[in-house]
């Protein structure tokens, strides 16, 4: 199983900033896609956010567009999510994920991994909690 480590989560208030971290390997980044998830209690985990590892194409869900960035920083083997004008619905353990198999992956890739899971996950991080208060 593939190693992931979120960091980065906290307390911030409504309109403010955050940036999480996921830590794993060389290896990873350069062959497998990777996307930041979120849960609320009580809810299903849903995908927020996906960068391919083929040439880092980027996918977010309608909720976080325009809000949240996804990236990769190979200097640290880590992939970011930049969260600006966050909103007291952001609030959720955030999880990164690897690994992804199924028909709907392996027909659009990154591309099926916003929104709710559609597809298989092999490899989940802890995760971190992010609180965001009104």
């Amino acid at each position: 199983q593939v190693q992931l480590a979120e960091s980065g989560g906290g307390l911030v208030q409504a309109g403010g900033s955050m940036s999480l971290s996921c830590a794993t390997s060389r290896s990873i980044l350069d062959a497998y896609a990777i996307g930041w998830f979120r849960q609320v209690p009580g809810k299903e985990r849903e995908g927020v956010a996906c960068i391919s590892w083929r040439d880092g194409t980027v996918f977010y869900s309608d909720s976080v567009k325009g809000r949240f960035t996804i990236s990769r920083d190979h200097a640290k083997n880590t992939v970011l999510l930049q969260m600006n004008s966050l909103k007291p619905e952001d609030t959720a353990v955030y999880y990164c994920a690897t690994d992804f198999y199924g028909p709907l992956f392996q027909a659009v890739g990154c591309r099926a991994i916003p929104g709710p899971l559609k597809y298989g996950v092999r490899s989940w991080g802890p995760g971190t909690q992010v609180t965001v208060s009104s």
